[in-house]
């Protein structure tokens, strides 16, 4: 009875679920958060209210992450846009491999997606490419003030040229695809609390 009063409060939450594979319990506690984040209850969120998410704020790539929730430059997420993202992140199970079906769309935390979405992090200006410059940014974020200016441009020539088989100088999607693949992107790129 109680579960079903609380359906109602999420609008399209069968839609939504099947488009990010969330449980219905999921996607309850989901929605609880984006309310708790949107103070103000204009029933979007801001860059600002994601700002309030104290993980966030010390990850050295959150402002990044913030940014994947306003594709296109705008300026509101609402919870359907809330919780595409955050699919990215929930963990792959057996049964999100053994009942796909092929007409259907991969789902948003397949391999092929938790790796696209980490490419965005680091192709600031969405040319598709990953430039050495990029690439020093993101080392600059994640390093901090241990290593020197000159082991930064080290690591980060040293990074393109290992992964830029095509020698254009820069890593595209396929290229950044293929460096990873001993990585265990699927456990890594999971948030458990979202099970």
């Amino acid at each position: 009875m109680g579960s079903r009063s609380s359906h109602a409060v999420i609008p399209d939450a069968d839609s939504i679920r099947r488009e990010t594979g969330f449980s219905q319990a999921s996607l309850l506690r989901l929605h609880h958060r984006f309310r708790a984040l949107d103070r103000n209850k204009k029933g979007y969120l801001s860059r600002m209210d994601l700002q309030q998410i104290g993980a966030l704020a010390v990850n050295p790539l959150g402002d990044r992450i913030i940014e994947s929730f306003f594709p296109d430059g705008s300026q509101q997420v609402d919870f359907p846009g809330f919780v595409r993202v955050l699919a990215h992140f929930r963990p792959v199970e057996d049964e999100d491999t053994e009942t796909q079906d092929p007409k259907k769309p991969e789902p948003l935390n397949s391999r092929r997606n938790k790796l696209h979405y980490a490419f965005q992090l680091y192709d600031l200006d969405r040319d598709g490419k990953i430039s050495r410059h990029e690439m020093l940014q993101v080392l600059r974020l994640m390093v901090g003030v241990e290593v020197t200016e000159e082991q930064l441009e080290n690591i980060a020539d040293r990074t393109v040229q290992e992964a830029d088989e095509d020698g254009d100088g820069a890593v595209s999607f396929v290229e950044f695809t293929k460096s990873l693949e001993k990585m265990d992107v699927e456990q890594k790129m999971s948030i458990r609390i979202l099970k």
